[in-house]
């Protein structure tokens, strides 16, 4: 497979590329796929992690099979590929050039709880799964017509994998290794707090292009006049909190929030050891001053919510947000730093209609919140002010923070 990388591309651009860029960006993120893929080989011989830490984690390998599974499934598996959103999800496929890919890599089949007793393939052979899928990818690909209908499983699978980067970043994180893969963590001039008068929003992707089912119909709303942070919470900000006793007072936490902080024994965002005047905390595996300047990072929503009631704020709605992110770039608004928590939990808009891929969404509803904007490890491509991803509050695996609005 030729390793190369290709140059960074706008998301909005991405979402509506053609047959030429899609194949760029397809070569692209599986030769960052087949990096992670070494870089955990390096780090996790054998790809075995210890079974105090498997909990909420799939396998690696799992994941790597996964990533060819998925792209094989949607795409050269699937005879009605060229329909787009209209697919039936249910109509019968073609085979699987690997003869066990749907027992082992389909999710339906071997739900979470399973993954780490499954026989997996050798490595090689995963890399191989990974190298005759794509090559098959870029041949149908080639001959498809430049359509939004026709193109939908490429960028499907295309946005599918760029996540699952991340989700390997979030691992090495979590497993303490440092994969040399990511950029570094910038931080922020301060900026006030800004004002965002009253208007009208047309919340959520418009037609054309790709998008995520959670993200249409668009729909309009009003907007009542808000003031909302610059940037995220940073550090300094998030200590003021945890030297007042944020942690030991139950009157700034939900009561769900307060039980998670019981069971879990937190004092600090997970991975922090030290946070008084300074923040010391393990960042892939060495122990990090980090400065107070950046981002709160890995706060669970539970944390993000109890540090606004302790400020006298309060999280911004997803509506508020996205205002705030497409409005707000001309007078200092920044994200990408950190996913972003939102107040509210996750709901389908009006009119909402299952994609494909059915269970991406529905599954998630009324359980999850929302996390917007992307963080320093998301690639460019996926970074998308419209995106909706989407979490259980108790999560801070993540590179997870957030923004406050005024009451």
């Amino acid at each position: 497979m030729l390793d190369f990388e290709a140059p960074p591309i706008e998301s909005s651009q991405m979402r509506r590329a053609g047959r030429e860029l899609l194949s760029l960006a397809l070569m692209d993120t599986r030769n960052h796929s087949l990096r992670w893929m070494s870089a955990i080989e390096a780090a996790l011989p054998g790809f075995t992690v210890s079974e105090n830490l498997r909990e909420g984690l799939n396998p690696p390998l799992w994941s790597l099979g996964h990533l060819a599974w998925y792209q094989e499934h949607w795409i050269s598996r699937n005879v009605q590929r060229q329909r787009g959103t209209q697919a039936d999800p249910t109509a019968l496929r073609l085979a699987s050039i690997e003869p066990l890919a749907d027992q082992l890599f389909h999710p339906s089949v071997t739900p979470a709880e399973l993954r780490w007793d499954l026989e997996l393939p050798e490595p090689q052979a995963i890399r191989q799964y990974l190298a005759d899928t794509l090559e098959t990818t870029l041949e149908l690909l080639d001959h498809a017509p430049d359509e939004d209908d026709a193109l939908y499983f490429f960028r499907l699978a295309l946005f599918h994998e760029d996540a699952q980067l991340e989700a390997f970043a979030e691992l090495s994180q979590t497993l303490g290794f440092d994969a040399s893969l990511l950029p570094p963590i910038g931080t922020l001039a301060s900026r006030a707090p800004v004002l965002f008068p009253a208007t009208r929003w047309m919340l959520g992707s418009p037609p054309g292009g790709f998008a995520f089912d959670n993200e249409r119909p668009a729909h309009e709303h009003g907007v009542p006049e808000f003031e909302i942070d610059a940037q995220p919470v940073t550090w300094g900000q998030y200590c003021e909190f945890v030297e007042d006793g944020g942690y030991d007072d139950e009157r700034h936490w939900s009561p769900e929030g307060w039980a998670w902080v019981q069971r879990e024994g937190r004092r600090t965002p997970r991975h922090v050891d030290q946070m008084r005047q300074s923040v010391l905390m393990q960042r892939f595996g060495k122990m990090t001053r980090v400065p107070m300047t950046q981002p709160a990072m890995h706060v669970s929503w539970y944390e993000a919510d109890a540090w606004c009631r302790w400020a006298q704020r309060r999280l911004p709605t997803e509506l508020e947000w996205e205002v705030a992110a497409h409005q707000g770039a001309s007078r200092g608004v920044r994200f990408g730093q950190v996913w972003e928590w939102t107040a509210g939990s996750f709901r389908p808009y009006p009119g909402f209609a299952p994609g494909p891929d059915a269970q991406y969404s529905q599954a998630a509803f009324g359980s999850h919140k929302v996390l917007r904007g992307g963080s320093f490890a998301t690639n460019e491509r996926m970074r998308n002010a419209k995106y909706r991803r989407f979490l259980l509050p108790q999560r801070d695996d993540v590179f997870s923070g957030f923004r406050s609005v005024a009451m």
